[in-house]
């Protein structure tokens, strides 16, 4: 990967986080529609902006350290930042295709 390539580096960073399921529901976070944002500046500082199924998740705090820790682990990540947002509110029209396949909505 290029050195100061955010585009490339935003798509690893998706790679990765498509390997962090939600614990209730076996569907990674980002075809779930979780991921709101990935943005990498030109210094390739991320931030992630992104969501949760309901605002009451008991499992939030281990989300979020893994979106946090997986994204800071990836070449080339100067840092990760992860902001937890509730607007707009999810809901099961953001989630993927596949995701919606995977779960037999479709």
């Amino acid at each position: 990967m290029e050195q100061n390539n955010p585009l490339a580096l935003e798509a690893e960073i998706v790679k990765v986080i498509k390997t962090i399921h939600d614990p209730e529901i076996p569907v990674n976070i980002y075809d779930l529609g979780l991921i709101y944002a990935v943005d990498v500046d030109e210094e390739n500082n991320v931030e992630i902006k992104m969501t949760l199924t309901a605002p009451n998740c008991p499992m939030a705090d281990d989300l979020l350290n893994e979106v946090h820790q997986k994204t800071n682990d990836i070449k080339g990540v100067k840092s990760a930042k992860i902001n937890l947002v509730f607007d707009p509110p999810w809901d099961r029209s953001m989630m993927s295709e596949e995701a919606l396949l995977d779960l037999g909505l479709l």
